[in-house]
C-alpha cells in the first residue's frame, strides 16, 4: 500500500498548517522573542495541536530538533501501562528490563523518574529544551502535582507543552504555568481548498460534489478527510471519485467492534459490551470520543424507528458532555451501555 497520506502531508512549518491563524501567530511572536513560556494547546482531537508543537520545535531548532524535543503520549503511560515501557527503547536504560513482569515501581513513579531525566538534561545548542506531553488528560493529579514541581526546577533550560482535548482535567497549578492556547477544526473553505490541492497532487479525477461529501463527512478534521480519500482512492473502479465513492469509503472506515458494540447494545448483552470497549480501547486505540462518534454513526444508520433512534442519540450526547469532565473514560462508555439497556427495557 502507498504510504499514509496523513503522513505524507503532515505539516512541518507553521505556512503548512492549515486553520488556526491566531493561535499560530501567537506562537510565531513567542518562539521570536526568544521568551517562550510554558504552553497548554487544547482543542479537539485532530486540530493541530501536535502539528503546531513540532512545528515550533522545528522553528526553534531546525531539522536537528529532535535533539531539543522529548515527545511522551500520556495515555501511552498511564493507559497501557509497563507493557508500553518495554517497547519504548529509550525507557531501557532507565527500567532496566524488557519484561513488564520485571519492572519494580509504578508507572507513575517511573513517570516522574523519566520526565524529570529528560528535563534536567541540558538542551543541545539552545537556550531551552521543550518536552511535549501529548493527550495530557490522561495525567492522574500525582503526576501533574509531580510535572508542577519539575517545572519550577527546571524553568530556566526547559519549556513544557501540553496537549489536550479535556482542559478542565489539568489541575490548576499545571494550567495557570503555561500560556493557553485553543485549536479548532478547519473551516469548509479551507478544507474544501486543501482537499482539492491533494487531489491534484495525487492525479486524482474527484467531481465537486464528491469534494463536498467528503468535506461534510470529516467536519473539519484534516487527518479524517485523508484517510477516508485515500481509501476511496484505492477501491477498484474509482479512476473518477463522487458521492458514492465517498460514502462507500467512509462507510469502510468504521471498526467492526463498533458495530459488535452496538448490537450488545441493543441486544442488552452488558457482557459483551464490556469485552467491545476493550477492544476498540486496548486494541484499537480508540479514544472516548471516537467511540461516540462512530456509535452516533451506528446508531443513525440503523433501522431502528425514529422516537428509538431520538432517544439513543440523546444517551450519546449525554455521555459526550460526560466525557468532558470525567476522570476514566472508560465508566462513562460503560454507563452508556447500562443507559441503553435500562431505557430500553422501560420502553
Amino acid at each position: 500500500m502507498k504510504d499514509l497520506w496523513t503522513v505524507k502531508y503532515r505539516p512541518k512549518t507553521f505556512d503548512e498548517i492549515i486553520g488556526n491563524e491566531q493561535s499560530l501567530d501567537m506562537i510565531r511572536k513567542l518562539a521570536m522573542s526568544n521568551n517562550l513560556p510554558h504552553l497548554v494547546f487544547h482543542g479537539p482531537e485532530n486540530s493541530g495541536k501536535s502539528s503546531a508543537a513540532f512545528a515550533l520545535a522545528f522553528e526553534l531548532y531546525g531539522d536537528d530538533y529532535e535533539r531539543n524535543l522529548a515527545y511522551f503520549n500520556a495515555s501511552d503511560f498511564f493507559e497501557q501501562g509497563k507493557s508500553y515501557l518495554v517497547r519504548d527503547k529509550r525507557f531501557l536504560r532507565i527500567i532496566g528490563t524488557d519484561d513488564p513482569k520485571k519492572i519494580s515501581g509504578s508507572v507513575i513513579h517511573i513517570f516522574k523518574e523519566i520526565i524529570n531525566e529528560y528535563a534536567s538534561m541540558a538542551p543541545v545548542d539552545a537556550d531551552y529544551k521543550i518536552i511535549f506531553i501529548d493527550n495530557a488528560e490522561s495525567l492522574n493529579s500525582d503526576s501533574q502535582h509531580a510535572l508542577r514541581r519539575i517545572m519550577e526546577k527546571y524553568t530556566t533550560t526547559c519549556r513544557f507543552i501540553f496537549s489536550t482535548t479535556q482542559p478542565s482535567k489539568l489541575i490548576t497549578p499545571l494550567r495557570s504555568r503555561g500560556l493557553q492556547l485553543f485549536f479548532t477544526h478547519v473551516s469548509d473553505d479551507k478544507m474544501t481548498k486543501f482537499i482539492s490541492e491533494v487531489a491534484e497532487n495525487e492525479g486524482l479525477n474527484i467531481s465537486t460534489d464528491g469534494i463536498a461529501a467528503l468535506v461534510y463527512h470529516a467536519k473539519g478534521n484534516v487527518a479524517k478527510a485523508l484517510n477516508t480519500l485515500q481509501v476511496a482512492s484505492i477501491q477498484p473502479g474509482n479512476e473518477s471519485m463522487d458521492t458514492q465513492q465517498i460514502y462507500d469509503a467512509a462507510l469502510g472506515e468504521q471498526s467492526e467492534n463498533i458495530n459488535k458494540l452496538f448490537e450488545s447494545m441493543v441486544g442488552k448483552n452488558i457482557l459483551e459490551a464490556r469485552k467491545n470497549i476493550d477492544e476498540l480501547i486496548l486494541g484499537e486505540g480508540l479514544s472516548g470520543q471516537e467511540i461516540l462518534l462512530q456509535l452516533h454513526q451506528a446508531t443513525v444508520n440503523s433501522n431502528e424507528p425514529d422516537d428509538i433512534i431520538a432517544r439513543w442519540v440523546t444517551k450519546i450526547a449525554d455521555t459526550d458532555i460526560y466525557l468532558t469532565e470525567s476522570a476514566n473514560e472508560r465508566i462513562q462508555i460503560e454507563a452508556l451501555v447500562a443507559g441503553f439497556c435500562q431505557q430500553d427495557a422501560n420502553l
